[in-house]
């Protein structure tokens, strides 16, 4: 593999929105919606409007970051080049967390519904079958993924569609037009305050992965502009399509109370389409995951490789491209490896390695375009003040509030990966006296 070898920059807006779209996976609404509408005594809606709100900050500042540094690499380059190498490591660390583990979770989903249908198969067959598929897709190349993506999120989207309007229907059928305006998805069955914010919290995990697509940076034509605008546009369709679907849902089953929270999706798809319905929303969860699967590996490799390629990672695996497909391979095989794991793993111990990493970059990226405009206004260079400070502080507050949400093991396993992540770095920058190796942002640029 050649050195010289470069990223290829074949996507456009619409693309870039797919992927996060699939990222996101836009189906986990009804995946979790039993969960949220518990914690919220049936005001599920107003959680998601409430997280919509709180995320749409934090993607601001990952699109103020994206068109300043237009490089992969995501947090962990915005704030090494904003406020120090070292702290970019730690960031880019505790976010390997999310981007490393967050597939394998992915596939883990996949596979346990797969068995659950066909208990006869080893669930291990369903997650290799996953991982192969998508590592294959992967390496061949950003295009090619790009057209499934499209295909599979498609199918996604209309069984949302069809989920709502049979919802819709069933509200009708059973209460009449007028039925269909109620502030009962808003306010809920008893609920508050509290309740509503609790929810809010766990609603805002269904948003981790708007920011997935700074990774892709270096693929994306005319980025400055593009990936902005995709954080923006994916947050926000993502963010309105759980409220709708929220909003709808909860309209058949007012409250909070189920006889499996887990399973309401699931239990309210039969309920409004019968079984042959249930087995299509069976079908088009099976299909998000893979969607998922798909972006998720793909945003974990350019991270890996834009850390490889700074040396921060070993260089000659992580660093390195293939000279025939343009991707980074040995990422890509990497994180398929660890992939593997999920096969002697439950989804509750998977899940809570990914919380932390990506909230500590979501905090530390707001930081990064505070330091960012202080840094250009005394350069004598103007930045908007509601852009560049306003909204970054309300991104630290808000995000720092969702930290506080977040499970005792989650903080504790994301706190021994981080002191894994300094001692390595001490070692590497001789007691945290150096700074880390780093590609110069203008041979990047140098590249395109």
């Amino acid at each position: 593999m050649s050195d010289t070898v470069t990223l290829k920059r074949t996507l456009k807006l619409p693309s870039l929105v797919i992927f996060g779209l699939a990222y996101l996976t836009p189906l986990i609404v009804l995946g979790i919606f039993g969960v949220i509408a518990s914690e919220t005594g049936g005001a599920s809606a107003s959680a998601y409007l409430l997280a919509l709100v709180a995320m749409l900050f934090t993607a601001n500042s990952y699109g103020r970051m994206a068109a300043a540094y237009p490089v992969a690499g995501s947090a962990y380059t915005y704030v090494r080049k904003t406020i120090d190498g070292r702290v970019g490591f730690l960031v880019g660390w505790a976010t390997m967390l999310d981007y490393l583990f967050l597939p394998m979770v992915i596939w883990l989903i996949g596979g346990s519904y797969l068995q659950a249908q066909f208990p006869g198969v080893p669930m291990a067959v369903w997650i290799v079958g996953f991982i192969i598929l998508t590592t294959i897709l992967n390496i061949v190349g950003i295009k090619v993924a790009d057209r499934v993506n499209l295909i599979l999120m498609s199918f996604q989207v209309l069984v949302i569609v069809f989920f709502v309007a049979l919802s819709l229907a069933d509200v009708v059928g059973t209460q009449g037009g007028p039925g269909l305006l109620s502030a009962s998805p808003f306010t809920g069955i008893g609920s508050s305050v509290i309740a509503i914010g609790g929810g809010a919290a766990i609603a805002a995990y269904s948003f981790l992965g708007f920011d997935a697509v700074t990774t892709f940076t270096e693929e994306t034509i005319d980025p400055r502009r593009t990936v902005p605008k995709a954080i923006m546009l994916i947050a926000i369709i993502g963010g309105g399509i759980f409220v709708i679907v929220a909003y709808a849902v909860q309209l058949v089953h007012p409250g909070g109370v189920f006889e499996n929270s887990d399973a309401a999706g699931f239990e309210i798809a039969q309920r409004i389409g019968g079984h042959l319905f249930g087995a299509v929303f069976l079908a088009a969860l099976v299909i998000a995951q893979f969607t998922s699967g798909i972006a998720a590996q793909a945003a974990g490799s350019r991270l890996l490789y834009a850390m490889g390629r700074d040396g921060v990672l070993p260089r000659r695996f992580f660093g390195k491209l293939s000279p025939r497909f343009h991707t980074p391979v040995l990422s890509l095989l990497a994180i398929a490896a660890i992939g593997l794991i999920a096969i002697f793993m439950n989804v509750a111990t998977s899940t809570s390695f990914i919380n932390f990493g990506a909230f500590l970059a979501f905090i530390m990226v707001n930081v990064s375009v505070i330091v960012y405009w202080a840094k250009e206004r005394r350069a004598g260079r103007h930045c908007g003040v509601v852009l560049y400070l306003v909204c970054p502080i309300i991104g630290v507050i808000v995000i720092g509030f969702l930290v506080s949400q977040l499970d005792v093991h989650a903080a504790a396993l994301g706190s021994i990966w981080l002191v894994i992540g300094a001692v390595i770095l001490a070692f590497t920058t001789k007691g945290f006296r150096t700074q880390p190796s780093e590609l110069a942002l203008d041979e990047v640029e140098a590249a395109e």
